[in-house]
């Protein structure tokens, strides 16, 4: 399990990601996804830093 997480973590990083916002964004849309491409689309390449920002903006 702290494999799968710290590779999460780095691919989120490598693709340029603050990796506690795309976590944080990907595990609350995660439970909401029912098709592949709906689950691609929450991958660190597919996910926008504005989508990160509203979404801690609106947890605050």
């Amino acid at each position: 399990a702290s494999a799968v997480l710290y590779s999460l973590l780095q691919t989120a990083k490598a693709n340029d990601r603050e990796p506690y916002a795309w976590l944080r964004f990907v595990l609350e849309r995660l439970p909401l996804a029912k098709t592949v491409d709906e689950i691609e689309a929450l991958l660190p390449w597919n996910v926008h830093d504005q989508d990160l920002a509203m979404n801690l903006a609106a947890s605050e």
